[in-house]
This record gives C-alpha cells, structure tokens and sequence, in this order.
C-alpha cells in the first residue's frame, strides 16, 4: 500500500512524513547537503571505523527518506558508488522534487524494491551498509529480522560495516539489538542513544576493528575538516557510557 507523503517546513527545515508525526527525513533549506537530524550524522560515525582512503568504495542504503545520507555520501566521497533501495516510489519522488536528491545513475543508483528482497538476492559486495527503513507507523518489518541481518553480512567486504537505526528503549530497541549481535557473532556496538531517542548500531564483518578513543578523535577531526560533520559529541557520550574497555574500540 502506498505512503500518504507529507511534505512539512519549519523554522527553516522541509520534512518528510508519512502521514503521521513520525519524521522520516528532513533537510535544512539553506544548507541541503548538511545531515540535519542528529540519527543521521550518528550513522556516519561509521566512517571513523575504518581507517582507509578506499572507505567506502560500495555503499548500499536500504530506505531513502529524504535523501540525506545519500546526499551526504554523494557530496563528500565522490569515488564511491552508491545504491539505495526505496521500496515506495513516492518517496523517490519526494526526494528528487522537495530535497534536492541528485540524477546521477553513474555513482547512484537508484533500485525501487523491498530492502530484504534485494538483500536476500544481491550478489554484490559492499563497504558500508546503511539500514534505515520505517513504515509509516515507525516499525521496521523485515528489516529487523536476523534472517534479514545475516543476508547483510553476507554482502559485506572484508572492511564491511553495517549501520542500523534503531528507534529508543520505548520500542524495545534493545531486542533488535541481540539480533544484530546474533548475526553478527557479537561483532557489534550499540551507540549510546542521542538526544532524539534513536540508537544507532554498528555491526562489522571481516578484518577485526581495534582503534583506540584518542586515535578516533584525531579520525573525526579530519572526517571534520573534510565534510563539516562534527562528531565529538557522539564521542564523548561513548567515552562516558564505557562501552569501550580501557579506552579502546574493539568491534
């Protein structure tokens, strides 16, 4: 069934709902390539992770929203090839006319389809994989199964990272969690949740991440000075929740 597609603007900022209060995306008019809601640049700590000038070469985005983690990586790593997978057309539409999505189908691909589908059939080989698909009544469907999260890590590169958002403890977060970790061996991290109530969780595959707190500072100083996207913040809370043992990172 299709998405009733609200289009909002306030103060400044253009959102995308589906019919409900629910914010899907949004876009700061005056700065439409900047991550505007906090979940967002909470997902591109992941970019920290791994310390390679090839990350991410292949990224695969399951939910588009209102483009801004497309736009972003479109914007900022221009060697990399990008698809996303939307399964409502609307909301392609949405995000072409109201938040500036480019038309570039040499970097990025556009694909209309279920996200689980996709992933149960791809036979490609991605860096980065970012999950963020909700329905219209915040609720992820198939895309929080561990059948779903196992067929992510088969898709995943030897530096591979999954990003999951997760909305916070009053939609049992935590038990979305213990299947990422299920997938995934326990090769994954839950991030403190930030001040919307989102929990962002990464996952790895491959190549054993060991960085320490003060190496990932120097990391997002440099992603700072590269895009703009300030991630201290979302360090100092890792710092203070001690999900990292004796300083370190380990993934």
């Amino acid at each position: 069934m299709a998405y009733s597609i609200d289009i909002r603007e306030e103060a400044g900022v253009r959102s995308l709902h589906f019919g409900s209060e629910w914010v899907q995306g949004a876009m700061r008019i005056a700065r439409p390539w900047n991550l505007e809601l906090d979940y967002t640049r909470e997902m591109m700590a992941s970019l920290l992770l791994r310390d390679s000038d090839r990350f991410p070469r292949k990224v695969l985005l399951i939910g588009l929203g209102a483009a801004s983690l497309t736009k972003f990586l479109y914007r900022h790593y221009p060697l990399a090839k990008l698809t996303v997978v939307e399964i409502e057309p609307g909301v392609v539409a949405a995000a072409r006319q109201f938040f500036k999505l480019p038309e570039d189908p040499k970097r990025l691909n556009i694909v209309i389809g279920n996200g689980a589908e996709f992933v149960a059939h791809s036979r490609q080989n991605y860096d980065l994989v970012l999950v963020d698909g909700f329905d219209e009544n915040a609720r992820m469907g198939e895309l929080d199964t561990v059948k779903f999260y196992q067929a992510v890590r088969a898709l995943l590169s030897d530096e591979g990272i999954m990003a999951v958002n997760l909305l916070g403890h009053s939609r049992g977060f935590a038990t979305s969690a213990q299947r990422i970790c299920q997938a995934f061996d326990d090769r994954a991290i839950i991030f403190p949740s930030n001040d919307s109530g989102n929990t962002i969780v990464f996952a790895a595959a491959g190549e054993p991440i060991n960085i320490a707190l003060d190496d990932l500072k120097e990391t997002a100083f440099a992603l700072k000075e590269k895009t703009g996207l300030n991630l201290f913040r979302t360090l100092t809370r890792l710092e203070q929740a001690k999900t990292c043992v004796s300083g370190m990172l380990i993934l």
